[in-house]
Parts: C-alpha cells; structure tokens; sequence
C-alpha cells in the first residue's frame, strides 16, 4: 500500500461483503418460495423478500465501488486521499442509512414506511429496485456528493491518469442518473420510460465504465504490462460503451408506448452491445498474455480474467439472446430475463468488486504479494464455485424461460396453458436453480474464510 489513506477502502470491502451474504440469504428464501408459496408467510412474504434482495444487490455493490475508489484513485493520483476522515463518515451514514432501511422494509408493511419516511410530501417509492424510502434516496444523494468531492479533490491535486478519469466519469453518470429515482410522474409510461434511465443507463451504461477503469487498475499491478497499452484499449471499450449503452436503452422502450422507431434503435444498438463485453474479454487475457511477470497473487488475476468471461456472457451474449424486438415480443418478463440479470451482474459487477478487493484487501492488510498459498488456492475454489453455479442458475432459468414462452406465449403451439399452471409445469427448473443457489453461497462463505486461512507468505515474484 502506496498511501496510508487507501485503508479507509477496508470498512467500505468487509461491508459490502457483508451485505453480499445478505443477498444471498434472502435469494435462497426467494428462489424457495418460488415452489414453497407459504415458505415464511406472513413473517417474510415474497414481495419484501425479493425487495431486500434486490436493494442488497444496489447497495453493496455502491459500497464496493467505492471502496475501490477509495483505494485506486489515491494511488493513480499519487498523492494521499484528500479528507480521509469524510470517507469515515461517509461509510457511516451510508451504512447506518442502508441498515435501517433493509430493517424497515422487514418490520413494517410498505404502505407504513411510506407514511412514516414522509414519501406524501415527494412520493417516489413503489418502484422496482427503487423502492427504498424518499429520505434514504436523499441520504444516498447527500453521501454521493461528499464521496464525489473527497475523490474530486484527490485527482486534482494529484496525477490525472485515464483510469482515474474514466472512473470518475463512470461515477458522476452514477450520481447524476440516480437524480432521476425523484421523478414519479403519474402516468405509467412516463414513469418507466424514466425509470429505465436510472436502471439501464447504470447498468449498461456509466457502471460500464466503472468496471473499465477498475479492471485497467488491477491488470495494469498483476501484468506490469505498459500503461499506454491498457489506456487505449480502455478508450475504446469506454467509447463502444457509451455508445451502444445509451442509444440501447431503447429495447426497454418497447412496449410501454413510445414511438415505434424504438423497435429499431432498440434492437439494433442492444445488438451491439456485446462488442464492448467482447473487447473486455480480449483485452484482459491479452493483457495477461503479455504480462512482463508472473503476479504472486495469481487469485486476483483468476477473477479479473473471469470477470471478463462472465460479463461476455451473462450481458453480452444472454442479453442478446432476447434484446431484438421480434424475440422480445415473446420473452419480455419471462424467466429469460432473469436468467440474463443473474450472469450479467454476478459477471460485470459482482466479480469486479471481488477482484479488487482480492487484489487490494491483501496489501492493507499487510500482505503486499497477495495471501498465503493456501489461502490461494481456498479463494479459487470459491471462484469455481460461484462461477459454476451461477452458470447453473442461468441454464435453468433460461430453460424455465423458453418453456414459459412455449406454453403460455405461442398460441400456435397449442398449449394455451395458464400463467400459474406454467409456473407448476417448470418448478423442477426453479428447484434445480434453488440448489445452484446454495452452491453459489457455499462458494462465497468460502471466499470469506479464504481471508482467516494461515499458511506460508508468497514471495514477491514468482517465475
């Protein structure tokens, strides 16, 4: 560790994993109820538990990609963070914020902590992955610009590098498009036509960028390959990002009333969309081909590469398979959409997170060439094992989602069968991916103890 001030990343790494176990906890419940419909009714009904899920999955992932903020832009900038003591306070607030809010979804009907956060003076609850209170939304706003202004001011005084400065415009689009949770208009397609620019344009569009430049950061320490050769592919990726990115958010706009030249916008850019998971795949194994060493870490390096495969795959590949208009027409909604979600943010956002804080949890804790051996090789079985299984999760739910399509979409197939008896003709796909499921969290309890594993301290270069 360059700086002393990196380790303040530490609080924001342990409780984002924290909350990633969370998650899990409550996708486990989720996923049961889905053939268990009274599993934990009333205490926890399926609406609030996939709620919790869901929120859990934006809020730990926020934590994480601070952290890494935290952590690169300090030593991108080579220079100490500019206030230390705000991150501090920031982590508390957000995590004080974020811990009552989970809480008073569980406590209390919805309807109840509408009324007692004030959501009658500026409604903005009630939508999907947006649902947490106004004053929560307000506090996240609030922490968003401390957080912006501590790392704002590092990079200035500082070196301006192209991670830093992708990262940075990678976290402002973050903040900005989030403004966009406050407007609740009244009528329905506006309001989703709205909603999409916060949920897309995050995840298929600025977050892009923040796994970019976090990516760059770690292939850059465990390659030693030249700066200048990362930063112009970088660029590139970058700018097949934004431009696919922004102009696909129209394959959201297809069937809630928007002009019909969306069909085509839509499906042609979201066709494209893949390419800049492609370059991010090419980019990382040729930038490990190349590598000048062989990094003593080698855990890091495994999920920086998997990182890249599984963001192909689960945004590129299962987000085409159902992006182009005339497939959508009958996949919209269906388990297909789930199974595409599921791969695409265990593979973009999920692993990034986890690669820097493979890479960097290590040197803060005084272990500058990464855990022990041992520690190793437990860290890699848990990659396996979540990576496995959450391609199980996705091969069921896309099974359970081209049968659902079959059965309750195609007149012509000559099913015509219900939405619920669907549902009961493919609950052996949904308990086959409640097994995956358990996997996926045997494999991260298993990346959590990797971290208490003794053994022998790696040396700092390995041929």
């Amino acid at each position: 560790m360059k700086f002393q001030s990196q380790s303040v990343a530490m609080p924001y790494f342990i409780f984002a994993l924290a909350l990633f176990v969370g998650q899990i906890v409550f996708g486990l419940i989720i996923g049961l109820q889905y053939v268990v419909g009274d599993f934990l009714f009333p205490e926890i009904p399926f609406n609030v538990a996939r709620m919790v899920h869901t929120n859990l999955l934006i809020v730990w992932l926020l934590f994480g990609f601070m952290g890494a903020a935290y952590y690169l832009v300090p030593e991108e900038a080579e220079t100490e963070l500019y206030s230390p003591k705000l991150a501090w306070i920031l982590f508390w607030v957000f995590a004080a914020a974020g811990t009552l809010t989970i809480i008073g979804y569980l406590a209390v009907p919805y309807a109840t902590l509408a009324e007692i956060t004030g959501n009658g003076l500026l409604p903005t609850m009630g939508r999907e992955f947006l649902e947490m209170p106004t004053i929560t939304k307000v506090g996240v706003v609030i922490v968003a610009l401390g957080f912006l202004f501590n790392i704002g001011m590092t990079m200035l005084r500082g070196r301006k590098t192209v991670i830093n400065i992708v990262l940075m415009t990678g976290l402002l689009g973050l903040a900005l498009f989030f403004l966009f949770s406050f407007y609740n208009p009244h009528n329905l397609a506006l309001d989703k036509y709205f909603w999409w620019w916060v949920v897309h344009l995050w995840v298929e569009g600025v977050w892009e960028l923040i796994m970019g430049a976090i990516l760059a950061f770690v292939l850059i320490k465990v390659t030693g390959v030249d700066r200048e050769v990362i930063e112009k592919w970088l660029y590139i990726i970058i700018a097949m990002a934004l431009i696919t990115g922004i102009i696909g958010t129209g394959h959201h706009f297809f069937w809630i009333g928007p002009p019909e030249y969306w069909h085509y916008l839509g499906s042609i850019f979201s066709a494209l969309e893949p390419i800049p998971f492609f370059m991010m795949t090419v980019f990382a194994f040729n930038m490990v081909s190349r590598r000048r060493r062989e990094h003593p870490n080698r855990a890091a390096t495994l999920w920086a590469l998997g990182c890249a495969v599984m963001a192909f795959l689960g945004a590129g590949v299962w987000g085409f398979l159902h992006t182009l208009a005339p497939v959508n027409y009958y996949t919209h909604g269906t388990q297909v959409t789930a199974a595409h979600g599921h791969m695409a943010f265990y593979g973009a956002y999920v692993m990034i997170v986890i690669t820097m804080i493979s890479y960097a949890m290590p040197i803060m804790r005084g272990r500058p060439n990464g855990n022990s051996r041992q520690a190793q090789v437990v860290e890699m079985w848990s990659f396996w094992l979540m990576t496995i299984a959450m391609v199980f999760i996705t091969l069921f739910l896309t099974a359970a989602g081209i049968l659902q399509v079959w059965m309750q979409r195609i007149p012509e197939s000559g099913q015509a069968v219900s939405f619920m008896a669907t549902q009961d003709n493919i609950a052996l796909f949904y308990w086959m991916r409640e097994i995956s499921g358990v996997v996926f969290f045997i494999g991260l309890l298993t990346y959590i103890a990797s971290f208490f594993v003794k053994g022998d301290a790696v040396e700092a270069a390995e041929s």
